[in-house]
């Protein structure tokens, strides 16, 4: 599998996603049929949900990370693959006016559905922009915090995504990134799958090896925070306690 091609199976079916095409959970941490319930099995509380606009919703993280990232008023914060923008209006309540949050996300349908969600909720201090992980179209030491659900496993090149991600930060900035990884051996099929890749399961990565990256980007204090067993109704048995929803913590 080409990694061009890998990215666009996963750009055509997040497309579908933002357009009302295919159902929101391909990443969900549960096994709740309901968006909402699904959101708050990721580990989203009801106040926060009511808070935000309910389109910018989707059902796709697998965690909370703007729980977990210790967010302060007036900060700069920047989401990595910001979807419908969950993540980053739940983050512009925590900055407030005086700080701004920067979601990104490759997929045209959803920047433009999150700048709706954007209008609907009179956020004055966010903005959203077109690019991808790997190519931030983001300023050097510039961002004090950043987060991401369930999205870098998307990418085949981790390393990469994670090397920009060091270089937009300011010195002394943080990381808060919930991601899907694996424990023991993932069958070659699901591996080649495209599907899969979609679904966060076939670009997830060895446990210790995804840690390894984050340090090798240049990260430091690399932590995870909280984990647990990820399942979904149609999951392959034999990814049954394979599959370990992570959230990491790490320091420029």
């Amino acid at each position: 599998m080409k990694k061009r091609e890998i990215k666009e199976s996963v750009k055509e079916r997040y497309s579908k996603i933002a357009v009302g095409k295919e159902s929101g959970c391909s990443c969900c941490a549960g096994t709740a049929p309901d968006i909402i319930e699904q959101a708050k099995t990721a580990g989203y509380s009801l106040d926060e949900i009511k808070s935000i606009p309910e389109e910018a919703i989707f059902g796709l993280g697998c965690g909370n990370p703007t729980a977990l990232a210790e967010i302060n008023e007036g900060e700069t914060v920047l989401d990595l693959g910001s979807g419908g923008g969950i993540d980053v209006f739940l983050a512009a309540n925590k900055v407030g006016e005086q700080g701004k949050v920067i979601g990104v996300d490759m997929t045209e349908e959803m920047v433009q559905t999150a700048a709706q969600n954007a209008e609907k909720g009179n956020y004055t201090n966010v903005e959203f922009k077109l690019g991808e992980i790997e190519n931030l179209p983001i300023k050097d030491n510039s961002i004090d915090v950043i987060i991401s659900n369930c999205v870098i496993n998307l990418t085949p090149d981790k390393l990469i995504a994670y090397t920009e991600a060091f270089r937009v930060l300011k010195p002394g900035g943080r990381i808060l990134v919930s991601d899907l990884v694996t424990l023991g051996d993932i069958p070659e099929e699901i591996r080649k799958s495209f599907e899969a890749w979609s679904a966060c399961i076939a670009g997830a990565m060895e446990k210790e090896e995804y840690l390894d990256i984050i340090k090798k980007a240049g990260f430091s204090d690399v932590e995870i925070v909280e984990a647990h067993y990820y399942t979904e109704p149609e999951m392959d048995v034999r990814l049954e306690g394979k599959i370990l929803s992570i959230q990491v913590k790490a320091n420029k």
